[in-house]
């Protein structure tokens, strides 16, 4: 069993004097008093794989005993000076969920101690005028030994600025604005883990080199940025997957998406022969991610469509319904991406990817300018929207329309995506072109859930009549989905205009 916080801290310098040499922060900001506790005994240790895989992606893994909190500690960026920490309770071994956590960056490389800390701490509580806890203020004495036999030994101290849970970062500037009229600077170590491996001898985890044989400025290195910075987010959000986070899995496939749309659109500077296969893995990922996802669009905006009827619109066990369809199909979709990021074709998926990045198959235009070889993929991408609209706009209203539309919808995130990638290459005019597709793709893709959600609703009305229940609401919310469907059809004629304006291309046009 886990539990967890978003932890926010800045670390400095410790005063001279030690506590006192710390400022009064009374009246500091919402700060009214201030108040001892501790001090505190700590014993953490640390544990990565043999090349430090966790602390190379600022994660880090602790079993800690002493203090309010003894237990292990999974702590994972999130940006700026706040951690997601991951809690689970004291155990020999490192906890399974833990492992699971972390195993998008380890791989599964074995866990093992690496560096031990421990720290006397003196802690003064910032309270406002109710007495509530805003901040901790946490001056540390710290021990820090190597596991490994012949290990060295480092001491330094360490002042820690932490804020209590649910409030925003205003009040640490305020504090730090005092502490630096008393000469107390931010530390240049971010955290006691990094210090503590530079000062033992463990040393630091190995430092990723720039992408072999890109040119900077080329074509290609726009290209690989763009693709490191998209695995970079598939790593970090695998965790907040499996956890079961809100909008993980819709972020995690979007990821997946970018990174195929990226592979195809960049073909010219990148060889298929290696990218194809991993774009056919991409779309495995993505295909099961997206059934998770897919269930949890059409869960919300059914219960939305229910929760916004008039009380007389209701007819029979509707919201019972509704639940029990939830939870049929939520245990069945919640399974498949657990067992699809368990599985060892997931970590093979992560290993090839790093390779991409780091061993890209360039093709000769990588090395060339962008501004020709990136605009010229745009094109093509717009070329096999325009395509896909005109197929679709011709046809008549029916099953065949609405399956073109969908069709249409994926060329215009494929055309949007492409775009992204040349924005720092090619700045503005790419930047309208790939807001017009996201206008595209945003309008499709209400219809394209209203679509969806009319088959359901027809399920779930076939089902209560068997039942014997009144089919009535189901059939209004049939209905209003229809209704929706058919004004997103009125409407894209002249959102295509828009986006299909030749002025928009013309800058491209080289």
């Amino acid at each position: 069993m886990t539990q967890s916080k978003r932890e926010t801290e800045r670390k400095y310098e410790p005063p001279s004097g030690g506590v006192a040499g710390l400022p009064d922060l009374t009246g500091v900001g919402p700060v009214a008093s201030v108040t001892t506790a501790g001090p505190e005994e700590l014993d953490a240790v640390y544990h990565d794989t043999g090349d430090l895989r966790l602390a190379g992606s600022s994660v880090t893994l602790r079993r800690r005993t002493g203090g309010p909190d003894a237990g292990w500690h999974l702590k994972l960026p999130i940006g700026g000076d706040t951690r997601e920490e991951v809690r689970a309770p004291l155990s020999d071994d490192v906890p399974e969920a833990l492992r699971d956590l972390v195993l998008s960056r380890t791989r599964g490389a074995p866990l093992r101690p690496v560096v031990r800390i421990r720290s006397t701490r003196a802690v003064r509580q910032l309270r406002d005028a109710g007495g509530s806890v805003l901040a901790e203020l946490s001056l540390d004495e710290v021990r820090a030994d190597a596991t490994a036999s012949g290990g060295g030994r480092a001491e330094w101290g360490e002042l820690e600025v932490e804020l209590a849970d649910d409030l925003g970062p205003g009040l640490l500037d305020v504090v730090e604005k005092k502490l630096r009229k008393k000469g107390i600077v931010r530390s240049d170590s971010p955290s006691k883990l990094a210090r503590a491996l530079r000062d033992t001898g463990v040393g630091g985890p190995a430092v990723r080199r720039p992408s072999a044989g890109v040119v900077a400025g080329s074509a290609g290195s726009y290209v690989l940025a763009y693709l490191r910075e998209q695995v970079g987010t598939l790593v970090a959000l695998d965790p907040a997957v499996r956890r079961d986070l809100p909008d993980a899995v819709h972020q995690m496939r979007v990821a997946c998406r970018r990174l195929r749309g990226c592979l195809r659109s960049y073909r010219s500077v990148l060889d298929r022969r290696v990218t194809d296969p991993v774009r056919a893995e991409l779309k495995w990922l993505a295909g099961e991610l997206g059934t998770a996802r897919d269930q949890e669009v059409l869960r919300e905006r059914l219960g939305a469509g229910l929760d916004g009827l008039p009380g007389d619109l209701v007819l029979g066990p509707v919201a019972a319904r509704l639940r029990a369809w939830e939870v049929s199909r939520g245990v069945d979709v919640r399974s498949r991406t657990r067992e699809a990021l368990g599985a060892p074709r997931y970590l093979r998926l992560l290993d090839a990817l790093d390779a991409l990045v780091d061993r890209p198959p360039l093709r000769a235009k990588a090395a060339g300018k962008p501004a020709r070889t990136m605009a010229r993929a745009v094109l093509q991408e717009y070329g096999r929207l325009a395509g896909r609209m005109e197929r679709a706009l011709a046809l008549p209203a029916g099953r065949t329309r609405e399956t073109e539309l969908h069709e249409a919808r994926k060329a215009a995130k494929k055309l949007r995506y492409a775009a992204e990638v040349a924005r720092p290459a090619l700045g503005k005019p790419v930047v309208r072109l790939g807001n017009h597709a996201k206008a595209v793709q945003q309008l499709l893709g209400e219809h394209q859930d209203a679509v969806v959600a009319q088959d359901t609703l027809r399920e779930l009305a076939v089902a209560a009549h068997a039942a014997g229940e009144s089919a009535f609401t189901w059939g209004v919310l049939h209905g209003r989905e229809r209704a929706v469907a058919e004004a997103r059809q009125q409407a894209l004629p002249g959102v295509w205009r828009s986006a299909s304006d030749p002025a928009l291309r013309a800058p491209l046009a080289h």
